[in-house]
């Protein structure tokens, strides 16, 4: 599908994903999760075949409507929008691309889970709060190769990223930490990424202040961790109202 294959009035026909993009990603500095213009979050249409991103280094504050740009998934070429988009796009797409659970996507530079990952250190299962978000320890993806970057660093950024959650997937595998980098993470639509992206902060904030006061401190007992994750996700769900 070329780029030709979007038609129609493309600002209307993209103003309700850009609007929802424009709001979660101005959610990120109230969150504490960005400084500055770093981070971006973006959502896929997948009935349209495209995906809607903040723009490369454009302050959160002074971001509109206008300045998201809409993206070609299967091309990766702009379809609207005259600013250039997130120098991660490329990572987005490759997660898009390779996982149809993905509705939303956000990469960040929480102080915390970055901590984690420039350390190169799974964040490990300690307790509920970590349960409530995935059942499994936080990954941090293997080192790039140098090849890997010099041909092309986002798109490899990707992979690795898709390797790091290949076996669970990305329900049970909402975030992973960029080794060296920061954290991406993940969910059925950009607000639902973005708050995977608050918890993995806080989970990052405990861990480390749980192993602080106890550097031996223990892992969560199967059977709570369990029922934690079970309560939120999946089938038997029964946290929260129908």
């Amino acid at each position: 599908m070329g780029a030709s294959s979007v038609s129609g009035d493309s600002s209307a026909e993209f103003g309700e994903l850009r609007e929802r993009v424009l709001a979660v990603n101005g959610a990120l500095p109230g969150h504490g999760l960005v400084k500055l213009t770093s981070g971006n979050v973006s959502e896929i249409d997948r009935a349209r075949g495209v995906m809607a991103i903040k723009p490369s280094g454009i302050s959160y504050a002074a971001m509109t409507v206008d300045d998201i740009v809409v993206v070609e998934v299967e091309s990766g070429e702009v379809v609207l929008g005259s600013r250039r988009p997130s120098s991660d796009t490329p990572t987005h797409l490759v997660m898009y691309r390779s996982f149809d659970q993905i509705g939303g996507v956000v990469h960040t530079h929480s102080a915390h889970a970055t901590a984690w990952a420039q350390a190169g250190r799974e964040i490990p299962l300690l307790g509920t709060t970590h349960a409530d978000l995935t059942p499994w320890p936080v990954p941090v993806t293997r080192q790039l190769t140098a090849e890997e970057v010099q041909s092309g660093y986002e798109e490899s950024t990707g992979a690795v990223l898709a390797e790091a959650i290949a076996e669970r997937g990305p329900v049970e595998m909402p975030c992973v930490l960029l080794r060296g980098h920061a954290p991406f993470c993940w969910g059925a639509s950009a607000a639902s990424a973005v708050e995977n992206a608050v918890w993995l902060e806080e989970v990052a904030r405990i861990a480390l202040m749980t192993r602080q006061i106890d550097p031996a401190s223990p892992l969560l007992a199967d059977a709570v961790r369990d029922t934690h994750f079970g309560r939120k996700h999946g089938p038997g769900a029964y946290y929260g109202q129908a």
